[in-house]
């Protein structure tokens, strides 16, 4: 998929062109841009998606860059990346020109995967910036007859995935998120533009996948999930 527009901005040198997917992720200002990991953007970068990367080429034959591409969602550059991913979004605060760029390039044909954030605060947050962004489209829940749940693997469930801190304690939720949800945002034409990963952690599942004491039945589904988002992002 090629966005209306491309560009050659400087935040990201394109040696890597010729590959067919890019795991880009989204840099973006926030509420409380630093903790103890570092800005809240990069939690668990680059290993979540490098991890990924690799489930992603042997399961599927995928011509797929293997490296981290994390580029500001103010960057023209985006425009040549049509799938990106931000995480921990409860604290997003984006500027007027992040806003500007991000909305133009989903109307242009991009697609945002939000993943990791928790709690009912968090989704306030996240819904009140979504409606500064795109006013004229409405949250919805994404059902599981949706193509995303089966582009590549049948799904029939919405699991929750916890982070690795909890995997192993049989609780699963952080904060008061106890059930996970798929929410989406679709454009006039019906198209999955915005997909919305709340109260689970597909990203802590692709990072510690190799560690024996993260429990199989999470990465299982958080690669499958993963998989499925990345065919859907290139097909529909």
């Amino acid at each position: 998929m090629i966005l209306a527009a491309t560009s050659t901005a400087t935040a990201q040198p394109a040696p890597h062109a010729e590959h067919e997917f890019f795991f880009t992720r989204a840099i973006y200002s926030g509420l409380s841009d630093l903790d103890d990991w570092g800005p809240r953007w990069a939690i668990d970068f680059p290993q979540a998606e490098q991890h990924f990367l690799v489930a992603l080429q042997r399961l599927t034959g995928i011509d797929a860059y293997a490296l981290d591409n994390a580029i500001e969602i103010s960057d023209q550059a985006l425009r040549d990346y049509p799938f990106v991913y931000a995480v921990e979004v409860g604290a997003i605060t984006l500027s007027e020109g992040e806003r500007e760029a991000l909305r133009a390039y989903l109307l242009a044909g991009g697609f945002l995967v939000i993943d990791d954030f928790w709690g009912t605060w968090a989704w306030q947050h996240l819904e009140q910036a979504l409606a500064a962004l795109l006013p004229e489209f409405a949250i919805r829940e994404v059902p599981l007859s949706h193509p995303i749940f089966h582009a590549f693997y049948d799904l029939d469930q919405i699991m929750q995935v916890p982070n690795a801190a909890q995997a192993g304690t049989g609780k699963t939720h952080e904060f008061d998120g106890h059930t996970p949800h798929v929410r989406g945002i679709f454009d006039h034409s019906g198209r999955l533009m915005v997909l919305i990963n709340w109260n689970t952690d597909l990203g802590d599942a692709w990072e510690w996948a190799d560690e024996p004491t993260y429990p199989l039945r999470y990465s299982t589904f958080a690669f499958e999930f993963g998989v499925n988002i990345v065919i859907y992002s290139m097909t529909f």
